[in-house]
């Protein structure tokens, strides 16, 4: 429990417990903490006396006076408790409060601002999932950087997180792909090809049908049309998903597991789901097909499982993906990261877990809207289908790794967003990631010139500016910004409160100085910088951002 939680724990006590005395009994959960906007009415305030009026009788401010007589804050966080407006009690606290946070941040180290709501429960969280038929690009770095860090904040609020990838390596953009390759490969030796109407024309097809006639010539010139582009499709997405793999490692991105949408037909998994379907008594047969009765769950029309050719629509191996993921490896939830395009496809699939008796809540799907890339004010245009892309690697390329995750999380995942890369590699404090990483590498400069002994004595009881204490706050509420993120499945708290810790640390280092000539104090204030640069160093940990300690 962090320190913040254990004040918290003890205005709740204190108020129930005086609430009590008054001869009524109330539960923790009806006390509701807030922070006063005015910073000199104290830290907290409730607004229990105002919510008992009517079964008291009383005037709000009487009960609050009531409230406060009964209050004892001897051995407490509490300095003081006093009354404001119509009946909030405000409470203040003491010095000891901010001590024990500093020294917290100290014993727990690169485990401080971690908590426990998820301990016990399991976590699929799926990202990214591109199509193997050509490079990771821009569209997919979003996903991957909201994906990978979603996870990480999981995994410190308790949950045991799994990451994975799902490979469409299945189904009509896989065919396209191969009919695609198959025409290169045609053309490469004089035959006559037709290329695919809506086909992949992008250099890198050209790139991987030389590839296999360096390494296998004309080996597939007399195959049959079916066999040759299985034969290039395959050998394609071996070599595709293999960048892949690379550029999101480059990426700062490791999966547990690489889930191929083929193995759910090798392993009968799809035709499982149909069969589960079926027996939930919510599908029919019409016009040769097979209809799902999603309507029946709030859908605006049904849902087409298996067409009139016998052949299962896009949604069918979805269903057979999540039956395994939320059934058969008993994951506790699972959370999609998707396209906003995805936004009329939740509901559908929502829907089928509903039928076949799996709580929706279970299933969590998080839609990103798109990015435009911003360079010299003007939008650069990319389109996968014409070859005109910019690939993941291009962008860390460009940019690096650190400024990339960082700024697509910096902005809610379901806002559009200007990534502006002109931004991104500006050393200015309008660069968020800038910003942060210097005032680490400021921090552990200060801390380098002061050489104070690491067995030093201090006295944190000296830390009583303002500027201390509103910095010490900030560091305070680490724990409860992973647990909020957690909950809300946000991600964009998390820069947001490092740029907010950097901010009151450079506010603390243009007020007090740290290398001054009391030296108590001078300690004191180093072991404050210290626990600064702890939490922006766990932060940046979250976020896959490296840490510099010089600039």
């Amino acid at each position: 429990m962090s320190i913040l939680d254990k004040s918290r724990n003890q205005i709740i006590t204190l108020t129930a417990d005086a609430v009590l005395k008054l001869g009524v009994e109330i539960s923790n959960d009806e006390i509701c903490i807030e922070v006063p906007k005015d910073k000199t009415f104290g830290e907290f305030s409730v607004n229990t006396a105002m919510k008992l009026a009517s079964k008291l009788r009383k005037n709000p401010v009487q009960i609050a006076k009531d409230i406060v007589q009964n209050i004892n804050i001897s051995g407490t966080y509490i300095k003081d408790v006093d009354i404001a407006g119509a009946g909030f009690i405000n409470f203040k606290l003491n010095q000891d409060y901010y001590c024990d946070v500093v020294k917290d941040i100290f014993d727990k180290e690169s485990n401080y601002g971690k908590c426990n709501i998820g301990a016990g429960k399991t976590v699929n969280v799926e990202f990214v999932s591109a199509n193997p038929t050509g490079p990771v690009h821009i569209g997919n770095a979003r996903g991957g950087a909201v994906g990978d860090v979603l996870a990480e904040i999981l995994s410190w609020a308790g949950y045991e997180v799994y990451r994975e990838f799902y490979v469409n390596d299945a189904g009509n953009q896989v065919e396209k792909f191969g009919a695609s390759l198959e025409a290169r490969y045609l053309e490469m030796f004089g035959k006559e090809f037709t290329f695919p109407e809506d086909g992949y024309t992008g250099e890198y097809i050209k790139e991987i049908a030389f590839n296999y006639a360096k390494e296998n010539k004309k080996s597939l010139i007399n195959a049959p049309s079916e066999e040759r582009r299985a034969q290039l499709a395959q050998f394609g997405l071996k070599r595709n998903i293999e960048d892949m793999q690379n550029a999101l490692s480059e990426y700062g991105i490791k999966y547990d597991n690489w889930y191929r949408e083929s193995s759910l037909y090798e392993n009968n998994l799809v035709q499982d789901a149909i069969e589960k379907m079926k027996a939930t008594g919510y599908t029919y047969e019409k016009d040769d097909a097979l209809w799902f009765e999603a309507t029946h769950f709030g859908c605006e029309k049904d849902i087409v499982l298996i067409r009139n050719n016998s052949l299962p629509t896009y949604i069918t191996p979805d269903i057979a993906y999540h039956i395994n993921k939320l059934i058969t490896r008993k994951f506790d939830m699972a959370i999609d990261v998707w396209g906003a395009d995805h936004h009329g496809y939740v509901p559908r699939l929502k829907s089928a877990m509903e039928a076949l008796g799996i709580d929706s809540n279970r299933l969590n799907i998080i839609l990103m809207q798109f990015v435009r890339l911003i360079r010299q004010e003007e939008v650069v245009r990319m389109s996968k289908r014409k070859g005109e892309m910019i690939t993941l690697s291009d962008l860390v390329g460009e940019v690096g790794k650190d400024a990339a995750r960082f700024l697509f999380n910096y902005y809610n995942y379901n806002t559009h967003m200007d990534f502006d890369l002109d931004l991104a590699v500006e050393n200015s404090n309008e660069n968020p990631v800038f910003y942060v990483q210097y005032a680490h590498a400021r921090i552990c400069s200060i801390i380098q010139q002061c050489e104070i002994n690491a067995s030093a004595e201090y006295d944190f009881s000296l830390l009583t500016k303002e500027e201390e204490i509103e910095l010490i706050k900030i560091l305070a509420r680490f724990a409860e910004e992973i647990q909020i993120s957690a909950l809300n499945l946000d991600t964009s708290r998390i820069p947001k409160y490092a740029v907010e810790v950097a901010s009151a640390f450079h506010t603390f280092y243009n007020s007090c100085r740290v290398k001054c000539e009391d030296e108590n104090l001078m300690i004191a204030r180093v072991r404050l910088i210290t626990s600064v640069r702890t939490v922006l160093k766990n932060i940046l940990s979250i976020l896959g951002v490296s840490a510099p300690e010089k600039m």
